[in-house]
């Protein structure tokens, strides 16, 4: 199942018409047609909107996994939404590098809001 299938079956199973879904989110009736139909792929933003709107994980919105309970809790979005790396002493301690590269401070928050996801997930 694709996430257009996904998107359409989400809605539907909601009770929500195309018409409400699309002015939840803030896009138009038609844009959420052309991504139920494939006409179109939601960009990230548009993602995050519909995968909150249904409480589900991206992840399961366009097919990556088959587990729709795979979304951060609130709580938790919160934190990682607010987690400050701005003490170089902190980095510097910890000096994260990939290939070979130090991560820059953002690289660096990223990093860590993947691998507290991933934890939750286990």
């Amino acid at each position: 199942m694709n996430h257009e299938n996904r998107i359409a079956q989400l809605r539907e199973a909601q009770g929500w018409t195309q018409e409400e879904l699309s002015r939840s989110i803030g896009i138009t009736r038609a844009s959420l047609s052309h991504y139920e139909k494939n006409r179109r792929k939601p960009d990230f933003e548009i993602l995050t909107k519909l995968a909150d709107a249904f409480n589900v994980s991206i992840d399961y919105l366009i097919g990556r996994t088959n587990q729709s309970d795979l979304s951060m809790d609130e709580g938790v979005r919160d934190f990682v939404d607010n987690l400050e790396l701005s003490d170089n002493k902190l980095l510097d301690k910890f000096n994260l590098t990939i290939d070979g590269r130090s991560l820059s401070e953002d690289e660096a928050k990223r990093f860590i809001a993947f691998v507290r996801m991933e934890r939750t997930l286990k």
